[in-house]
Formats: C-alpha cells, structure tokens, sequence
C-alpha cells in the first residue's frame, strides 16, 4: 500500500508538520507500507503530488492541514486520508465554534470573546474582562502568537500580535490549575497525560523543546478518572471526531475546563500523543498502523453513508 506522507503544508506550524512528518517516515512498518514524501508548499501541490497514492497519512498541522480543507480536497480527488473528517475538523479548528458547541453540550470551557480587529477592542467594556486572560489566535495552534495578558493596559498590544496570525483573536479566562491533556485513540482513552512548563505557560518552546515542560502519566482519584475520561470522550463525540483526537484541559478545584480539541496532534518525538500511546503499550509503528486501518474503516463508513463507492469496488 502506497502511503503518501503529507507535511510542510501553508501555516504558521510548518516547521513542527516538518518533525512529524520525518518522524512518520522513519517509524511506518515498511513490510506493509511503502511510504512517500510528499511536503506541501502550495495548495496546488495537493493535486499535483498526491497521485497514486493509496492513502494520505497526514502531518499537517494549522490552516490548510486540519482545518477541513485539505480533507475536502482529498475527498474530491477520491484519497483516503487519516484523522477526522471535513466537518469535525474544521469545527475544531475554529476554538470559538466548537467552544460554543461544547457549552450547548454541557461542557465547562472558560469563558471567552472573540475580536478581530483593534478597533472591535476598542469598544469592550473591559469590566466585564476578568484578568488574567489568554489572548491566542482563534484558528491556531502550538501557542503560536499567544500570551497570557494580566492586566487592561497590555491587552491591545497582545491582541495585536494575534492578529498577524488570524483575522479572528480569542481572549479567553485564565485557568491556573493543573494542565492535563487526553489522547483519544479509536474511542479509547489512552493514559492521561500532565504538563508542568518551565514557562509562565505551555509555550511553543515548552511543546518542542526537550526538557521544557514535565510531562507524566498520571493516575488521578477514581471519581476525578471518570469525570476528565467522561468529558473527553463527551467532546469527541459532540465534535464528532474520528480515529484520534486530543482534548487539552484544566484541572482546577476538582472542576474540569476544556481548553481545545485537537484533531490532528504533533506526533513528533517530544509530543504528548505518541507518550500516552507508549504508555499504554502501544510503540509508534503500532500507531501509525492503528491510525491508518481505523482511517480506512472510517472513509468506508462515510462512502457508504454518501451513498459512494471507491472506484476499486465497482
């Protein structure tokens, strides 16, 4: 099975989508698989490098990655590909839609506006802002461009910044707590994972520079088990994610905040996916294997449901 491996890719996480992707290529069982590069550097190349593959595994990361657009081009041109689907994908890209659609379902996420430009600040009653806040670009992702802001006076230079990153800025409610994140594998929760930064929060140094963050598995109280591996599993379903997933959350006073959901996580070699699949056992070439047989089972079922049928089964 030719299996194109797909990384670079347009956003600002290129670099990271470079890791995974080589970390792909050097780990996928090539008894099975006969893996290829293909690196993104124009959406062009979606059509133009991806012929005669069987299948697109996945490295991207950010704006045409995970966001539902490069899921629709490889639906068009009749590639399987891993992950999610268009829809949850670009619903979960979008951290002010989905955080919407979590409240609907129950989830406690913290609180939030979204701006999008200076001037839409400007008219904020910044009375109704409890400091600190997380001020992060609303479609982004390895905390490129985010900031913890603590007070009024610097707000409009970090919704500035985020802004070179998206035309849509989220300032959302600080959670200081205990971060967790929860790797979702084919609906199966995976170890529970904490992260301690070195840094004032969970930066882009602290997610991909070894010795940056303590991260560890963890085994919370039996009711705390429940309730993070109930939430987790409950935003996976109401995002309706498929294959795998990571859901990002705070732990603060016996209470649980979903900060985001993650269709397509960092599979590099200091990313938290990969550890809690380790730690369930579960070594990288495994992963990849699971990932690519639940994909196909996965673009199967949506074929059937469309009504559609692969060209190889007519």
């Amino acid at each position: 099975m030719k299996v194109g491996i797909l990384m670079g890719g347009v956003s600002s996480e290129r670099e990271v989508s470079l890791q995974t992707g080589k970390q792909m290529m050097v780990h996928l069982d090539q008894s099975k698989y006969s893996p290829i590069p293909i690196e993104i550097r124009d959406k062009r190349d979606m059509i133009t490098k991806t012929e005669g593959i069987d299948v697109a595994l996945l490295a991207l990361h950010g704006a045409f990655g995970e966001d539902g657009r490069v899921q629709a081009t490889l639906d068009t041109l009749g590639i399987p590909y891993t992950g999610s689907s268009v829809l949850s994908s670009s619903i979960c890209m979008d951290k002010d839609m989905s955080k919407k659609l979590l409240r609907q379902e129950g989830v406690r996420t913290p609180d939030w506006m979204n701006v999008s430009s200076l001037e839409e600040l400007a008219t904020v009653d910044f009375e109704t802002i409890a400091f600190p806040v997380v001020v992060k670009p609303n479609s982004g992702g390895s905390s490129i461009g985010t900031q913890i802001v603590r007070s009024a006076e610097l707000l409009e230079e970090a919704v500035a910044t985020a802004l070179k990153w998206d035309g849509h800025v989220m300032i959302e409610q600080y959670i200081e707590g205990e971060e967790l994140t929860c790797s979702i594998l084919d609906g199966e929760l995976l170890p529970i994972i904490s992260i301690k930064p070195n840094a004032e929060f969970f930066d882009y140094v602290s997610k991909y520079e070894a010795g940056e963050a303590e991260e560890q598995v963890i085994q919370l109280t039996d009711v705390l088990q429940n309730e993070v591996s109930d939430v987790a599993l409950k935003c996976c379903l109401a995002l309706k994610c498929s294959v795998y997933a990571r859901v990002d959350l705070m732990l603060k006073d016996g209470l649980v905040y979903v900060l985001e959901v993650n269709t397509l996580p960092g599979m590099t070699p200091t990313s938290l996916f990969p550890q809690s699949a380790r730690a369930a056992g579960i070594e990288y070439e495994e992963l990849l294997d699971r990932i690519i047989t639940a994909s196909l089972k996965e673009r199967s079922k949506e074929n059937v449901r469309i009504g559609g049928t692969d060209d190889n089964e007519s």
